[in-house]
């Protein structure tokens, strides 16, 4: 039997089964934001649930990024556990921006549910995307 509980409310994990006796499987779905610069490429990591209460940071991290870029910049949805309509239009803006700034957006995309949400929206004819980092940074 797979059971969802709460671990604490507001601490940003959730036990998501019990596989066996006294084994426990935590997600964390604390929103959190990482930068990372090296050969010409900016790397914006973004982790847990984006949705209305935190796209307002993410796109002010992705415009500010698009904006200091002047080559690639990957945005790392990797660790993304959920993702809104929100999101999603902050991710399309920073695309458009990144256009009219001669830059390029690759997205990061391996979890099933988060790509399943590109495909149904048909985003994944506007964004480039890559299952890994190393692919998304290959020439």
């Amino acid at each position: 039997m797979r059971s969802v509980s709460t671990d604490q409310p507001g601490a940003g994990q959730a036990t998501v089964g019990i596989p066996h006796e006294g084994e426990r499987v935590s997600v964390d779905h604390a929103f959190g934001i990482s930068e990372h610069a090296e050969d010409g490429l900016l790397r914006v990591a973004v982790r847990g649930e984006v949705d209305v209460a935190t796209a307002p940071t993410l796109r002010e991290h992705l415009y500010d990024a698009v904006d200091r870029s002047s080559g690639v910049v990957v945005v790392d949805l990797s660790a993304v556990t959920f993702i809104d309509s929100t999101a999603l239009g902050v991710l399309i803006g920073a695309q458009e921006r990144s256009r009219d700034h001669g830059t390029q957006l690759r997205i990061i995309l391996n979890e099933a549910r988060i790509v399943k949400i590109f495909e149904i929206t048909g985003l994944t004819e506007l964004f480039s995307i890559f299952p890994t980092v190393a692919e998304a940074v290959a020439p």
